[in-house]
């Protein structure tokens, strides 16, 4: 029984140890979450909560590892995952079926799920609360407490905030054909077409032969579209014969994006444009900045 214990515990602990990986390899998109659901207010203050988050999640999962403190981080995980599954029950209440962000890019799961998840591991952490021996009363050590303040503050060091100047792309997080996607995170393809410019057609075309002579080797390609005459979004597919993720974008926006006139693709490397294309689209996809 002790070993059973023993392994409910080690598996509830590294559930928040996981959690908080999951969003430390992806935070951008955990950050546009918090954003979405109206737990942030901008970029700025989602990243200062995400990187709270986790380490709030990373001293859970240590705590719970350790005898000393099993009994109490167990009553605040509860807590915690109480507080967590009001939220999502809201989200899945007003029909959000978007990944909501509990395990980053990683593991998509809606709120729906994400709740079901959370009351499995509130009704594991009762059964081993419980179950469990109560510890030895020891008093709260001051180099725990001093040990825990600098696990929390290395967060923002392990996961440094986007520094330089404004991110052109910052507005643009949802993509039909996608969800979420954080434009900051890797290697990622944004082109600006005009939906009824016959150079933005013929671009697209390109960049469309190109990806089915890749296949999986292609990039993560975006499409931000302005519409400025009749031709919609299918009709454009069908002409052109590719499917890429895309998003409307208003007039001034457009042009802010384009040269002297569409169309644009944009290299982008973690937030930084570290290439443009105005003509010669191939080389993009085929020669790649490093063989050049």
């Amino acid at each position: 029984m002790n070993q059973l214990l023993f392994g409910l515990r080690l598996l509830y602990a590294v559930s928040f140890l996981f959690s908080a990986y999951t969003k430390y390899v992806s935070p951008g998109y955990f950050e546009i979450s918090l954003i979405d659901q109206g737990l942030a207010p901008d970029r700025f203050w989602a990243a200062q909560l995400t990187r709270f988050i986790v380490g709030l999640e990373v001293l859970l999962g240590l705590y719970l590892l350790r005898s000393r403190y099993f009994k109490k981080a167990t009553l605040f995980s509860l807590l915690l995952l109480f507080v967590f599954s009001l939220h999502l029950f809201f989200l899945w209440w007003q029909g959000d079926t978007t990944n909501c962000g509990c395990f980053g890019e990683m593991i998509a799961l809606t709120p729906g799920s994400s709740l079901l998840k959370n009351w499995g591991l509130m009704g594991l952490a009762t059964l081993i609360y419980f179950k469990s021996p109560a510890p030895e009363k020891t008093s709260y050590k001051i180099r725990d407490g001093v040990l825990s303040l600098i696990i929390m503050a290395s967060m923002w060091w392990v996961m440094p905030l986007p520094q330089g100047a404004a991110f052109a792309f910052e507005s643009f997080t949802h993509f039909e054909g996608a969800g979420r996607v954080d434009l900051r995170s890797g290697t990622k393809y944004v082109a600006v077409f005009n939906l009824d410019c016959e150079h933005c057609q013929a671009a697209a075309k390109t960049i469309g032969a190109l990806q089915q002579v890749q296949g999986a080797a292609f990039p993560e390609f975006f499409v931000l579209f302005y519409k400025e005459g009749s031709t919609s979004v299918e009709a454009f597919e069908t002409l052109t014969q590719t499917h890429f993720p895309y998003h409307f974008i208003e007039v001034e926006q457009f042009f802010n994006l384009i040269g002297d006139s569409p169309p644009r693709i944009y290299k982008i490397v973690d937030g930084k444009v570290v290439q443009f294309w105005d003509t010669d689209f191939e080389k993009a996809f085929v020669l790649g900045e490093d063989q050049k």
